[in-house]
């Protein structure tokens, strides 16, 4: 396959039948006997739901380019399945179960909650199936055929600390969390971090994922008057809540939201002004290859488009690499996918992208403030950030 990170102009697709699905396809009724079928098991329903659309439209713009472009294997057509894990991990037993002993899927893509990936994954490793994970996570989720270009605390807490240190002076700190394994994992991380800093965590607080009530989070934030606030939330509806009972609140501290994204934070406005969080991607990104996807988005789905950010681009990324691994694999047999995975890379949106033998991805990384309007400025940027040291049991692995 050829054209890496080109854009091509597409027809406009419903992104309506995409949300009417479950476990089903979405992008085509089925996979024919020499196409490459892909599951992307995402959270249509609950607390991704809010960035669903956005991450089935990229997975859907990254299959059209490569089939636009010759396809893999001498012209097969890659084929999309999209199944919705619920974002958690009831939903995501049912899709892994569907797409690897089901569909037989060649590989699956897909951003999802801690939750639904460590219900799915044990299901994938059965077959050896590859599973590229595009979500920023808690680090060190180390498996053989799992291989991981979302964000780590290393590439989205260490930097930020270190700006707000210079830029705002702030010693001590709470932290509200979503209560799974992100929010608990990434908050023993970020008050760790904060600590090596010099620095100390006066609060810390979990909220359940699909909980809306953020009363008494807010109370006790006001009570430890903290010099700053660190949100660590499932992406998507929880930003949402907690951004609006904070405005209603009339709290003036400074709050940074691991989080938000560019197309929640639009979605939320003004109660997000303010609002500070780190992201591997921004639209503003001034590079050829991000203003061809931006075009081809705006090309495929019109009006329909949702912003791009860091939960979506990771996943168009994601779909590529895949692909590039199959093809260069020259086959879809899962061990000789898995092999080449740390050795494609993809010049995307966001910059060039390659997993590494740890299984992982250096990223860049930037920090952006929410305006008035919900459209983001950024404001800092902390380079290539190398994600650390995530599975070295698999650095001299086949």
């Amino acid at each position: 396959m050829s054209g890496r990170g080109r854009a091509t102009t597409l027809a406009a697709s419903a992104f309506a039948a995409v949300m009417a699905c479950t476990v089903a396809s979405c992008s085509s009724d089925a996979a024919d006997d020499n196409s490459v079928l892909i599951a992307i098991p995402v959270g249509l329903t609950g607390a991704n739901s809010v960035v669903a659309p956005g991450v089935v439209q990229a997975s859907e713009l990254a299959a059209d380019q490569i089939n636009a472009d010759g396809g893999i294997l001498g012209g097969r057509q890659v084929k999309l399945k999209i199944y919705d894990d619920q974002s958690g991990a009831n939903g995501a037993l049912k899709a892994f179960t569907a797409a690897v002993r089901e569909d037989n899927v060649v590989g699956i893509v897909g951003m999802e909650t801690t939750a639904a990936r460590n219900a799915g994954q044990p299901i994938a490793a059965e077959t050896n199936t590859p599973y590229v994970y595009t979500s920023g996570y808690e680090g060190k989720a180390c498996a053989q055929n799992l291989f991981i270009n979302g964000s780590t605390p290393e590439q989205s807490v260490n930097p930020l600390i270190a700006y707000i240190d210079e830029n705002m002076g702030a010693k001590t700190w709470a932290i509200v969390a979503s209560d799974y394994a992100y929010g608990r994992d990434t908050a023993a991380f970020f008050e760790q971090a904060v600590k090596d800093s010099g620095g100390e965590v006066v609060s810390t607080q979990f909220n359940p994922v699909d909980s809306g009530d953020w009363t008494s989070a807010l109370q006790n934030i006001r009570s430890a008057e903290p010099d700053v606030v660190v949100s660590i939330l499932a992406a998507g509806t929880p930003s949402v809540t907690l951004s609006k009972q904070w405005k209603q609140s009339g709290l003036a501290i400074p709050h940074v939201n691991l989080g938000m994204d560019e197309d929640t934070a639009k979605t939320i406005g003004a109660d997000a002004a303010g609002v500070l969080y780190p992201s591997m991607y921004f639209t503003g990104n001034d590079s050829p290859e991000n203003k061809e996807f931006m075009q081809a988005l705006q090309d495929k789905f019109g009006d329909d488009a949702h912003i791009p950010n860091q939960m979506t681009v990771p996943q168009y990324v994601g779909v590529h690499l895949l692909a590039e691994a199959i093809d260069a694999a020259g086959s879809t047999d899962p061990a000789a996918v898995l092999a080449e995975l740390p050795n494609v890379a993809f010049e995307g949106p966001s910059g060039p992208v390659q997993i590494n033998k740890q299984h992982h991805a250096e990223l860049n990384y930037y920090l952006g403030e929410v305006k008035q309007d919900g459209t983001t400025e950024v404001v800092a940027d902390f380079g290539l950030v190398d994600p650390g040291e995530q599975c070295p049991e698999l650095q001299s692995a086949p």
